[in-house]
């Protein structure tokens, strides 16, 4: 029996030995022996992941890079296309080279944001269309803190018609001296410009004009979502003949060839001409001739006129010019003028004195810019005598030399009469303003002088007219409505 027992305790601690070495992982079946307890093993160190940031690269780089491959490069914007379906196109540029954007992803709020000068990383795949190199499919992060950038045009001119312009592809660049060419749409009729490629198109579509240089013609562009309708150089480049030599600015976009989206152009100027840039910077008193359209008559008696002028670079008021009946008769909005005379200055308002004109060939009616926001500020001055618009502005009564209150006054200060201008205070933003219906301009019985008549109090309107200067903006209205 006890045989037996200690039989059935042998075969029990053998069991229990083959138990320990199924569990334990470095044990051997054979080892009888229990290991001495040991320090616990030192954890191996983890190892660090893997890099996953994205590699930026050079524009050299990018260059180099294959069509359709993914690409992420940091630069900065220079100018916007467009937007929509939270889409943008926008032109982009580092010191070491630009790239044109197209339908990079972007919310509205962030389109907002792309002010020029803005770095942006940018991702996506590089692409080919027609000749234009670009980024499409892509998104892009503002990189907070980062500096900013704005290249100057570099002037490309002398590389036209070699090899070497498509190494500025979508840079910022100038052309100087160019010709403009006829351009000759789908009907065989030929003019200065074009409305879409063809001359299929209307007002506010892309405009399309040819120019030479040393013998070669280029197609330019001006982009509609880039400067459309209403933008100095859309309206500029509607202004252009054939045969007017032009300095130009804009992007070498590309497209079977050089194809730049222009964003500036300069007409030359004939010898002894001023640009608007000019005039303004001459001293007080001095001679000055300018080259304008005419946007509006004051008045006309004894052989001089007052006209309110503009071109698309900027606006003048010419006063007591000389001119004839006959020719005042001819001078309707958009008339072309060389105005010969006297810069001069009377309570702030800055203008053209005792001078003459002739009637050129050409031209240009100005579309009113939204001044509104520009109240108060010190760079509402640099748009003087230009045809603006006020909206959303709050009728306040103005006082006469007795005290009474209205809406309006006859004269500044209510002494005058039905057919003198007329005076009335209006308000945005907590600050006053007075405006003026010139009686010479918009007399009794005209449109906006009676419905100046029927302002109340506490009207809110729009308003519109030209931004004359009298010990601050006092603006020559033409046109009021209820505001929209």
């Amino acid at each position: 029996m006890k045989k037996i027992f200690a039989l059935l305790l042998v075969l029990a601690v053998l069991l229990a030995f083959a138990g320990c070495g199924k569990s334990g992982g470095n044990a051997s079946p054979g080892n009888a022996s229990t290991p001495a307890p040991t320090a616990a093993p030192t954890p191996e160190p983890t190892p660090a992941p893997a890099d996953t940031a994205v590699a930026i690269m050079s524009h050299a780089e990018y260059i180099a890079a294959d069509l359709d491959s993914p690409v992420t490069v940091e630069t900065y914007v220079q100018d916007k296309q467009s937007w929509w379906d939270d889409k943008a196109n926008l032109y982009c540029q580092g010191p070491d080279g630009a790239y044109f954007i197209y339908e990079t992803f972007c919310s509205e709020s962030d389109f907002a944001k792309l002010v020029p000068g803005t770095k942006i990383r940018v991702s996506g795949f590089k692409s080919e269309w027609s000749g234009q190199v670009e980024i499409i499919d892509g998104s892009f992060e503002i990189l907070a803190g980062a500096d900013t950038y704005l290249a100057e045009p570099l002037d490309v001119t002398g590389l036209l018609g070699t090899d070497a312009l498509i190494d500025h592809m979508n840079e910022y660049v100038s052309f100087t001296g160019m010709t403009v060419e006829p351009s000759t749409d789908a009907d065989g009729n030929e003019a200065a410009f074009l409305y879409k490629w063809n001359g299929s198109g209307q007002d506010g579509d892309d405009l399309y004009f040819s120019v030479s240089v040393n013998g070669a013609i280029y197609s330019f562009t001006v982009e509609s979502y880039l400067r459309g309708a209403g933008t100095e150089v859309y309206e500029a480049v509607k202004q252009l003949k054939v045969g007017d030599v032009v300095d130009m600015y804009g992007y070498l976009y590309w497209y079977e060839g050089p194809n730049p989206h222009i964003i500036g152009v300069t007409p030359r100027l004939a010898e002894g001409v001023m640009s608007h840039a000019d005039y303004i910077a001459a001293e007080l008193d001095t001679p000055v001739t300018v080259e304008t359209y005419v946007q509006d008559k004051q008045s006309w008696w004894d052989d001089k006129a007052n006209l309110y002028c503009q071109s698309p670079d900027g606006a003048y008021f010419i006063y007591e010019t000389f001119c004839t009946e006959e020719d005042f008769a001819k001078l309707v909005p958009g008339t072309k003028i060389r105005v010969s005379g006297y810069k001069s200055e009377w309570s702030g308002q800055v203008e053209i004195i005792d001078g003459s004109f002739e009637i050129l060939d050409g031209s240009y009616v100005a579309a009113p810019i939204d001044a509104t926001a520009l109240l108060g500020t010190d760079a509402l001055i640099d748009h003087m005598n230009e045809y603006v618009t006020f909206t959303g502005m709050t009728v306040e009564p103005s006082t006469d030399a007795d005290g009474n209150e209205a809406a309006f006054l006859y004269k500044w200060n209510g002494s005058g009469q039905d057919g003198d201008d007329l005076y009335f205070n209006v308000s945005v933003n907590g600050a006053t303003y007075s405006f003026t219906v010139e009686s010479y301009l918009r007399g009794a019985g005209t449109e906006v002088y009676e419905a100046v008549k029927q302002l109340k109090v506490g009207d809110v309107v729009d308003l519109t007219g030209f931004l004359y200067w009298y010990e601050g903006p006092n603006p020559h209205i033409i046109s009021v409505s209820p505001a929209a």
